[in-house]
């Protein structure tokens, strides 16, 4: 028999969040985010949601509660910046029209358009610990992750062909596999390789499990795409092992780094990383669908070393194959318009189409923030504790909510991120999203039954962790009751 929500219990929770957030040194961050109130969560118009809108003091306590948002995992929050950077470019685009391509403005913080995805380039080098010139921002993920094996993906039938993936790896990447081995004429029963683990439940997959699918299909496979951290489990692999382990078998790997950009530090050019893609709008808040970005090692983005007269004579044949388009040629020639390809050194060399220069200023704006910060190292710090603490909450609910789900996410800090991944009973999904959505508390969902919960360090505090207990709890028994 379930038993009422006791706020009693969580008294004590309370008072640790707040010496907590009280010793926080990042807690100034959040005052750079939009966080939603409950009452926007409820709202279905845009009336007093439109931003930077100041909320009336005399409003209904809702229009002025913050509601608890835990959900960066899937779209991080806005930044308060984001909006005078973006009123900075249009303003741009209004009064300069095509000049905006070339011409500094003396009193704006932005780049000329033609210089947007430099300046991309070197703000996010340090978040995903590479060199300016091994990163890209272009394009979105999945077609970047089509982008990377287009170049390195160069299967033999006769000798190497197979992809490894993860058995249950987000579909958008099982999709590219699917059609990249259709494209090059093979069939997936022969080509595509699944990890899964034998012995972890949870759909957890140890080094040791992808080690040994390695090991197997090593004098056959072409290629390997892991996640960096799982989307369902929120399991942080160990990408500097897996790459060496790898490359010690001569494959080429991609790493899909969706839920591991800006939420985890990552050294990609020191961890000897083939390639990797991620997406900007999740940890990264660049906003819903925005630009996402590419990492190439310094070593994949030149194939040969011809001399310099060669060079001269026949540029592209110092950069290895890859699909070609204009913005990915050499700045200093690219508006001459001429047909010999000479592609910029670097990952930019794998750019196509000029990128959206509104989507750049958006994720600028945001990584702006991450400097703030002082870089992924103090965010990280911070990550870790909240998610224990999180954890430490969930311990105390009652027992006869401790019945109704498990946490699938594992329990050291080393092998996850921000997010917990709570597993629950069959039947109980729908109607605990929708207790939680009416409690003012975001978070998302992965059917069947996970509730996947992610607090991250640049906005969120250790209040939003109990809060969400609370209501998770509540949540859970209303869920159960509407079931019976």
């Amino acid at each position: 028999m379930t038993s009422p929500v006791d706020a009693a219990r969580f008294s004590g929770l309370r008072a640790q969040a707040e010496v907590l957030d009280g010793e926080d040194g990042l807690r100034h961050l959040r005052g750079e985010f939009h966080i939603p109130t409950k009452a926007d969560v409820h709202r279905k118009t845009l009336r007093a949601a439109e931003l930077p809108v100041e909320r009336s003091s005399d409003a209904h306590v809702d229009e002025t509660t913050p509601c608890t948002y835990l959900c960066g995992n899937s779209l991080g929050l806005q930044p308060k910046r984001t909006a005078a950077r973006i009123q900075q470019y249009l303003t741009t685009w209004a009064t300069q029209g095509v000049q905006g391509h070339f011409k500094p403005l003396e009193d704006s913080p932005l780049p000329t358009w033609l210089d947007v995805d430099d300046r991309a380039a070197q703000m996010m080098a340090p978040i995903v610990g590479a060199d300016e010139t091994e990163v890209a921002v272009m394009q979105t993920l999945t077609a970047n992750l089509h982008l990377l094996m287009s170049a390195f993906y160069r299967p033999d039938p006769n000798g190497r062909h197979k992809i490894i993936l993860e058995s249950k790896a987000f579909p958008s990447d099982h999709f590219a596999v699917l059609s990249q081995i259709r494209h090059h004429g093979l069939s997936p029963e022969t080509s595509m390789v699944t990890i899964e683990s034998p012995f972890a439940e949870d759909s957890a997959i140890s080094t040791y499990d992808i080690q040994s699918v390695i090991s197997k299909h090593a004098a056959d496979t072409a290629l390997i795409l892991l996640p960096g951290v799982q989307y369902y489990t929120g399991q942080l692999l160990d990408i500097p092992t897996i790459t060496a382990y790898a490359r010690r078998h001569g494959i080429f790997i991609i790493w899909d780094l969706a839920h591991a950009a800006g939420n985890v530090p990552l050294s990609l050019h020191d961890w000897d990383v083939d390639a990797a893609a991620w997406c900007t709008y999740k940890y990264l808040n660049g906003g819903p669908g925005c630009i996402g970005g590419a990492f190439i090692h310094a070593r994949n983005s030149s194939a040969t070393a011809p001399t310099a007269a060669e060079e001269e004579e026949k540029p592209e044949q110092a950069f290895s194959d890859r699909l070609s388009g204009w913005w990915g040629n050499d700045k200093r020639t690219r508006f001459q318009m001429e047909t010999k390809f000479e592609p910029v050194r670097g990952a930019a060399g794998f750019q196509l189409s000029n990128p959206s220069v509104l989507d750049m200023t958006s994720l600028c704006a945001s990584l702006e923030v991450f400097a703030l910060a002082g870089g992924m190292a103090p965010l990280r710090e911070k990550s870790r504790r909240l998610t224990a603490f999180l954890e430490q909450c969930l311990s105390l609910v009652s027992d006869d909510a401790k019945a109704l789900f498990r946490n699938i996410t594992p329990p050291d800090p080393a092998q996850r991120g921000a997010q917990l991944s709570l597993l629950l009973k069959d039947g109980l999904l729908a109607g605990t999203m929708r207790g939680l959505e009416e409690r003012g508390v975001i978070v998302d969902e992965r059917k069947p039954d996970v509730v996947r919960v992610a607090p991250a360090p640049l906005y969120n505090s250790f209040q939003d962790c109990v809060s969400f207990v609370e209501a998770f709890e509540a949540a859970l028994f209303d869920a159960k009751k509407a079931k019976s």
